[in-house]
């Protein structure tokens, strides 16, 4: 991990901006609606980037959006090696989405592309030969008012950006279901706050049809006070305090998650683009029975994962994945998200999260300061 590598900052003419690292996956590090005046957005890990130092399980420096692959558990886990107990002593994070750089492409004022291609080997042996291609491009005012499909007044301060991700089998060989595929999986870390809330709107309907809600088991039991499940949404504490996974399947997905942070007036849109009836893979840390039943969207809370060992930051993630897919030689699979954070009073953001989450921010203030008036 080089430290001195340089930061990629796309600036667009209304004061937003977004820093991209190409040493690191070609990662969104953070981004800001106001320049420097602004509040920086993704959790960045300062003190291990100063260093310079190579951690052996993750290299946790941060970032609004960075590229993973799936799955992460399971007999098809890229993330533990062949036989290997599904634990943290046992988890490595792949080289190839951990310290290694992302290839610059091309480049211009609001958009930069990279290329990589990765060799990797999963749980149950199956070597994979992959590329691939990844653009991160910053969105003007008028283009974040199109996403959100509604007009923002002035006074409400924006940033958006997306990255649009390409996965590409360049082997000889097609991908089997029955010795696994990848899938893409793109994973936003964004600064904690104490009354911090993730909102996850869901569809409605029956278990026998659509599934479970929510997945709330991926690290044991998640605490009452922690998560409340409403007909509409899930809200689910983003304080890091607690260290817990959500996930969402794509019939309950509703294509868009968010989060609100009240002490610094935030609300934070992440879309992303999904298919109701593909598989997606399973990445819960078990030798699994449905492999390809797994999560289009999740969030993470961090917290200490187990007594005497050390946390690895104060922030919360945001995730999508692309579905997971047999692609043929020179097949592919494509998966784009976009996030967006908004500033402004608690109105006019109240205003936006109907429109795009379906839901009141007086709901999400309830079950962040339940003792409030």
């Amino acid at each position: 991990m080089n430290q001195h590598s340089r930061l990629i900052v796309l600036k667009s003419p209304e004061g937003s901006e977004v820093a991209v690292w190409p040493a690191m996956q070609g990662c969104v590090l953070t981004s800001t609606a106001d320049g420097d005046a602004g509040r920086s957005f993704g959790w960045v890990n300062e003190q291990l980037i100063a260093s310079g130092k190579i951690q052996q399980h993750i290299n946790a420096v941060g970032g609004e959006d960075r590229l993973w692959l799936g799955p992460e558990g399971g007999q098809y886990s890229i993330f533990f090696a062949p036989g290997a107990p599904f634990d943290l002593e046992h988890w490595y994070t792949p080289a190839a989405l951990d310290t290694e750089a992302f290839a610059i492409s091309s480049e211009s004022p609001d958009r930069v592309s990279f290329t990589k291609q990765i060799q990797l080997t999963n749980y149950s042996g199956t070597d994979f030969n992959v590329r691939i291609d990844r653009i991160v491009s910053l969105l003007n005012r008028q283009q974040v008012q199109n996403d959100l499909n509604i007009d923002l007044p002035a006074e409400v301060k924006a940033v958006g950006y997306e990255s649009e991700n390409t996965l590409t089998n360049v082997s000889s060989k097609a991908m089997q279901r029955s010795t696994g595929v990848l899938s893409l999986w793109v994973l936003g870390q964004f600064r904690a706050a104490p009354e911090s809330t993730i909102i996850l709107p869901v569809k409605p309907g029956p278990v026998d049809q659509l599934g479970r809600v929510v997945k709330t088991d991926y690290f044991g039991t998640v605490p009452p006070s922690r998560i409340d499940i409403t007909p509409k949404a899930v809200f689910f504490r983003a304080d890091s305090n607690f260290r817990s996974k959500l996930g969402l399947n794509p019939k309950r997905s509703e294509g868009v998650i968010g989060s609100y942070d009240p002490e610094h007036h935030v609300l934070t849109i992440v879309q992303f683009n999904q298919e109701p009836t593909a598989e997606y893979a399973n990445s819960a840390w078990e030798l699994q029975k449905a492999p390809y039943a797994g999560d289009v969207a999740n969030c993470y809370n961090d917290g200490v994962p187990a007594p005497g060992k050390p946390q690895l930051g104060h922030f919360y993630e945001l995730e999508s994945s692309s579905p997971a897919k047999a692609l043929a030689p020179r097949a592919s699979v494509e998966h784009t998200q976009r996030t967006i954070h908004l500033v402004a009073a608690q109105p006019e953001l109240d205003r936006i999260a109907v429109k795009v989450l379906g839901i009141r921010l007086a709901a999400v203030d309830r079950f962040a300061s339940p003792g409030k008036p």
